[in-house]
């Protein structure tokens, strides 16, 4: 996966975060829909991150 792809997925994922919780489950009174999606969203952003920064190197 490119560098690319990977900060194209990651806003993708920082636009699901917030669409998701008021519009698919603001409505769901149970806790653990939307503890689910954040467990996820978190899964998802530090794979994404660690794909998207890996290519950097330190100044040595």
């Amino acid at each position: 996966m490119t560098r690319n792809t990977a900060l194209i997925l990651l806003a993708m994922v920082v636009i699901a975060c917030f669409a998701v919780p008021y519009l698919v489950i603001g409505q769901v009174a149970a806790w653990y829909g939307s503890f689910l999606f954040w467990t996820l969203a978190g899964v998802a952003v530090i794979a994404l991150n660690a794909v998207a920064m890996a290519g950097f190197k330190g100044d040595d």
